[in-house]
């Protein structure tokens, strides 16, 4: 990493805050979208099975509903567009399909894939749902937190919610029982300053061993 790139980095990390008032008449395209959620989606995941399916609402009316079942937060009504993050309970599921995929990349042999395959087969649909969405959790952290970067670094806004009734967006938007829903991430452009916040002195929160 050059020491251009770095600034650049540092920058959009410090730059980035929750913003929670939009600009109602800004809008984003799907490939705008898409764009930004394929960078995304090159965030790390345990053993690279992806365990996250988006959800993303543009049409008003929609978000109306949405804003509903967000404990009435205004930005799920006036961003331009609000990206569920789910978590897949039964990402083992995926693995023919991205080890194959990594294969035709030149970037395993077929033996490797072969085993990786049955590796997985054997221990991922054995272990506990609860560790299963434990790690879908943790990658859909990853996920969330890399579109919010992507996101500042083409100069939109975001805001994550945690605080929403997941049940009735279940039941309204007809989630299968494979996966479940982590957080809504509001993207679009800020129609007023971020409320900025300070962390606690590094020293309070690292220990050399």
């Amino acid at each position: 990493m050059t020491v251009k790139t770095q600034d650049y980095l540092s920058t959009i990390i410090r730059e980035r805050h929750s913003v929670r008032k939009y600009d109602s008449s800004f809008t984003l395209s799907k490939e705008e979208i898409l764009e930004i959620l394929k960078e995304a989606t090159l965030a790390p995941s345990s053993s690279n099975l992806q365990p996250w399916k988006f959800l993303v609402f543009q049409d008003q009316e929609t978000k109306a509903e949405l804003r509903s079942i967000a404990y009435n937060q205004e930005q799920v009504e006036t961003s331009a567009a609000v990206i569920a993050v789910l978590g897949d309970r039964e990402m083992y599921k995926n693995v023919e399909k991205v080890y194959q995929s990594a294969f035709e990349a030149g970037y395993m042999t077929e033996a490797n894939m072969k085993q990786l395959i049955e590796g997985t087969n054997k221990t991922y649909p054995n272990a506990p749902v609860g560790t299963r969405e434990n790690i879908a959790a943790f990658d859909a952290g990853l996920v969330s937190m890399q579109l919010m970067l992507i996101a500042k670094a083409r100069g939109l806004d975001t805001v994550t919610m945690g605080g929403f009734d997941k049940a009735k967006f279940i039941e309204r938007f007809e989630i299968d029982e494979r996966y479940f829903p982590i957080v809504l991430i509001s993207l679009g452009k800020a129609a007023a300053p971020a409320h900025k916040t300070t962390r606690l002195p590094i020293e309070d929160t690292v220990s050399f061993i």
